[in-house]
């Protein structure tokens, strides 16, 4: 299944976005993630914090305000009723358990849950964000992440980069697929219609234990 990363992008976020219900307090991540919120479906009603300190984020406005950005920098929105606050109350939320939903990009993860995201050794690093709060406060943890880097599996047996978190990752969305992660080991419970199986399985390092109830992606 050869797709560009564009493409590839669209069909994780579109997946995401199925995961999301009525009333929950959904986090973002920076990158891949935010495209998620072009997709949330009609009717489905969620609300969108980010941890640099906004609750009820919009989508990328019409006109760009310097003084309303999320936590990749980036121009975004906030919806009537939405509110901004300072880090310490940002990050009581996040540490209080209050995030239904956190999204996340991934530099690896492994079968057993395991997390690296923020640093690649040797290389310089902005910082390591939130992601370190979110993942160990969201009551859910969506890896959102290309199959593959360059045809190099970035779902392993176990995480060879320095550890975002240790056994919180619930759910992997890829362009290929999604897995599950439960106390058996990595269950793939859909793929993409376009592809197989066996190619999944190729690509990935990490044991994939194949659902009884196989399903094609929903997107």
């Amino acid at each position: 299944m050869g797709i560009d990363s564009k493409l590839a992008k669209q069909i994780i976020a579109k997946r995401i976005a199925k995961e999301f219900k009525n009333g929950q307090l959904v986090n973002l991540g920076i990158g891949l993630p935010t495209l998620v919120t072009k997709y949330i479906p009609e009717g489905v009603h969620v609300t969108l914090q980010s941890e640099n300190g906004m609750i009820g984020m919009g989508t990328a406005p019409v006109e760009e305000n310097n003084d309303v950005i999320n936590a990749g920098g980036q121009f975004t929105s906030i919806i009537p009723g939405g509110a901004f606050f300072d880090t310490a109350m940002s990050f009581t939320l996040i540490r209080g358990g209050h995030v239904d939903i956190t999204v996340l990009g991934a530099l690896e993860v492994d079968q057993e849950g395991n997390l690296a995201n923020w640093i690649v050794p040797g290389k310089m690093v902005p910082g390591m964000g939130g992601a370190m709060d979110l993942v160990v406060g969201a009551k859910k943890v969506i890896i959102a992440m290309q199959h593959t880097a360059k045809g190099i599996p970035k779902i392993l047996k176990m995480c060879t980069l320095p550890l975002t978190a240790k056994a919180q990752v619930n759910l992997i969305v890829t362009e290929l697929g999604v897995m599950e992660v439960t106390d058996k080991g990595l269950v793939l419970i859909e793929i993409h219609k376009d592809t197989t199986v066996e190619e999944v399985k190729s690509l990935t390092e990490a044991e994939l234990i194949i659902s009884e109830n196989l399903k094609i992606m929903d997107i």
